[in-house]
């Protein structure tokens, strides 16, 4: 997830689609994790239904990039619940 919130920091420029706009391909996903393609698109298609990454194919390939207003929306959440004190129970 770091990695593709920050994309032109931590890959090449692409042929096809934008960095930022477009997301990163799986392929250089991929090569910067070093774990076969397979492996990276069922964990990008995970992130993807948790809504937490959007997906756009071009061509052969898939492209990620992250939903940031969802995960502004679950950050704000977690920031709540943070805040909230914990109920107190007695042992009996």
């Amino acid at each position: 997830m770091l990695w593709i919130l920050d994309p032109r920091a931590h890959f090449p420029e692409q042929k096809d689609g934008d960095l930022v706009e477009d997301g990163v391909c799986v392929g250089f996903i991929t090569e910067k994790a070093g774990l076969s393609q397979p492996t990276v698109s069922s964990h990008m298609k995970k992130l993807a239904d948790a809504g937490l990454v959007t997906g756009k194919k071009f061509g052969n390939w898939m492209f990620y990039k992250p939903d940031r207003s969802r995960l502004q929306a679950i950050g704000s959440s977690l920031a709540e619940a943070a805040r909230i004190e914990p109920v107190k129970r007695t042992v009996s």
